[in-house]
């Protein structure tokens, strides 16, 4: 039975199912920008000339750092679909991709780094609203459409136009579920299953809680890469689009300039029962080549879904992630050799590639002693496999590929116990003891006021970044994690407390004493502080937009935060990178002492422009280095700027609004 209905939510089945196409979709990104990289040529030994070896290497480095992304943003997906409560999808399709596993405009396979190429993947990164048209030899094999117009109960793939498109169909998709079964039903997954920033340096292992943390997710992904509603200059999309502009320079001074190897368009290693669109690896060795490279990667995917069943933090969960990380660093040589390798005598005029052949079925096995039994005789092979090839091919590659396999071997021989039983479900922490008597809490303007016996004490949650010295210094006054009252001020001596409220650098804990000693004076010299990665903290007699502010402030820069000028946390969501270092005395500002470094510090913020401040304030690095010493300035606050953080006019160009 069929209904023309559509559902106000998706089940949490149609929106794992969506995510497992993300995933898959991310991987493949992934694995063709790696296919691409693998192909170019590198030094003067192989037939560039020194421009020519310096851009191709500046390429090989760009557009490994973008499938990178692609990595952090495949990890990103499969933490959210841990925190919904399902395993990730770890494996894809083998390339090319059957029609109808992406819609039909999003082509993927496997190709050499060339200007068709190049072009496919602008077409891929694109913004809303681009003309770019797609690579020659991309076009989509048949035209035709996924779906269903009517309401099933199995899940159905969509189409979309862009990436960004998909991603914001999933973003509204997520909210109507969480909408419908409330935050904590829906995020009902073990957050301790997923990766980490404790396991993996990469920007999507960041622990997915709640809609916030996933839908922060999902929109850094669109602003790093596929389909962002603008383009931005460290966008996936713009980094191509240069090196393409780059390679056009180079071919007009030398028309001859060929930049890759011309590897494989999507090769396998058996002869294809269906041969279009395939090269077959006729070549003993560079057939060799990629099987133990295709090898490697499989393992890597395993121990990747080996660790989403470790609960972690633990030994054995970064141990597997190292192993994995370990065997791509193993598959990197043999993927650039096999490239520089001829294909066989049935394609004499292209060489060989890594095809990423993907197993039938890369699910981990149970957790345990079998497992890890497991890893080490599969590394055995591996590098006693990688050893026979560099004895017969004696390539440098192949020798680099033979000894960090042999390493990961014996690491694995060393860290994984065969006798340990599987590890034991994290222990349910025990129920926190109940709360002391709090004195009731009135709220005012969105401002927690609670009275004392000594003082009144104000927090501003909007305000809060979440910097801890209140918890972790006074942990009887902030009761964290509780139900009901959580502020006690009478718990701690008064001037005691005090303090601790003098350390929270957003101004978002205030007071006022009922003894009467004095407030909170201002500090004796104006500071600002650039906090890396994170938001301006500035203290000092504050006024906002003419009205009194207080004495600390915390004011965001990277332009994402939905309460400015204030910070709220959303630099850790969009991945804000930017340094908390600027060298002293830069853009030749002053370093001389003033005569007074006090007084009032007036900050206007321009609409869809920087942070106006004036009156006499210090800069300082996040470490606390004297930069400059001012008495106005324009503090950029879109996170775009060249001359951090200092404004520079690139809100104009980036498109940045706010009040």
């Amino acid at each position: 039975m069929t209904s023309t209905t559509t559902a106000a939510a998706p089940s949490r089945e149609q929106l794992l199912h969506s995510l497992y196409e993300a995933a898959e979709l991310e991987h493949n990104l992934m694995c063709t920008y790696l296919y691409a990289a693998f192909s170019l040529r590198q030094g003067e030994a192989e037939g560039l000339s020194p421009a020519e070896a310096e851009a191709t290497e500046r390429w090989r480095r760009e557009i490994t750092a973008v499938a990178v992304e692609e990595m952090g943003h495949l990890v990103a997906v499969w933490n959210i679909t841990a925190a919904l409560g399902g395993a990730p999808r770890i494996g894809r399709g083998n390339f090319p991709l059957d029609p109808g596993n992406l819609p039909a405009r999003v082509v993927v396979k496997l190709a050499p780094f060339n200007d068709a190429t190049l072009q496919h993947f602008i077409y891929l990164e694109r913004p809303e609203g681009s003309a770019e048209e797609d690579g020659e030899g991309f076009a989509a094999e048949r035209l035709f459409t996924r779906g269903s117009t009517v309401r099933r109960v199995t899940p159905m793939a969509r189409d979309y136009d862009t990436v960004g498109h998909f991603y914001a169909t999933l973003s509204a998709d997520l909210r109507a579920f969480v909408d419908e079964h409330g935050e904590a039903e829906a995020f009902c997954g073990n957050r301790w299953l997923q990766l980490g920033p404790e396991e993996l340096n990469l920007c999507g292992a960041r622990h997915v809680l709640c809609s916030k943390t996933a839908l922060a997710a999902f929109d850094a992904i669109v602003r790093q890469g596929e389909g962002a509603p603008s383009d931005s200059e460290r966008s996936h999309y713009h980094r191509f689009a240069d090196i393409r502009t780059e390679l056009r320079t180079l071919r007009e001074a030398n028309p001859a300039f060929h930049p890759a190897w011309p590897a494989a368009t999507n090769p396998v290693l058996r002869r294809p029962p269906r041969p279009e669109g395939r090269v077959w690896l006729e070549n003993p060795a560079a057939a060799a080549t990629v099987d133990i490279a295709n090898a490697s990667y499989g393992l890597m995917l395993r121990l990747l879904a080996q660790a989403y069943l470790l609960t972690g933090p633990s030994a054995e969960k970064s141990l597997t992630i190292d192993l994995a990380l370990g065997l791509m660093r193993a598959f990197t040589p043999l993927a650039e050799h096999a490239a520089r390798l001829p294909a066989g005598p049935s394609n004499p005029e292209c060489n060989a590639g890594a095809s990423f052949t993907a197993l039938r079925d890369a699910a981990a096995f149970p957790p345990g002693p079998a497992a890890r039994r497991f890893t080490i005789e599969r590394l055995g092979q591996l590098a006693d496999a990688a050893a026979e090839l560099h004895a017969e091919l004696g390539a440098e590659r192949s020798g680099r590929a033979a000894r960090q396999l042999q390493a990961l071997r014996e690491r694995a021989e060393r860290g994984l116990d065969l006798n340990a039983p599987a590890a034991a479900p994290a222990p349910t922490p025990a129920a926190a003891a109940p709360a002391p008597p709090a004195p009731p809490t009135e709220v005012v303007d969105g401002i927690e006021v609670v009275q004392g016996e000594k003082l009144e004490l104000r927090f501003e949650a909007k305000r809060c970044i979440h910097a801890r010295f209140c918890v972790t210094g006074a942990p009887k006054v902030f009761l964290a994690n509780v139900q009901g009252p959580w502020l006690h001020p009478d718990a701690m001596p008064v001037e005691r407390l005090a303090d601790i409220a003098h350390a929270c650098p957003s101004g978002a804990i205030q007071y006022t004493r009922k003894d009467g000693e004095p407030d909170e004076a201002p500090p004796p010299v104006n500071l600002l502080s650039v906090r890396e990665a994170g938001p301006y903290a500035i203290r000092g007699a504050l006024r906002l937009r003419g009205k009194p502010l207080g004495t600390r402030a915390t004011l965001c820069r990277c332009g994402a935060s939905k309460n400015k000028p204030f910070c709220d946390g959303s630099h850790h969501d969009i991945h804000f990178a930017a340094t908390g270092e600027p060298e002293t005395g830069m853009l030749g500002l002053s370093i001389d002492m003033p005569a007074v470094r006090d007084g009032a510090i007036d900050i206007e913020p321009e609409p869809n422009g920087p942070l106006q401040v004036r009156g006499i304030v210090e800069v300082l690095s996040g470490t606390g280095r004297m930069v400059c010493r001012v008495s106005q300035a324009r503090l950029c606050r879109c996170g775009g700027s060249g001359t951090k953080p200092f404004c520079d006019g690139s809100h104009a160009r980036n498109g940045f609004s706010a009040d």
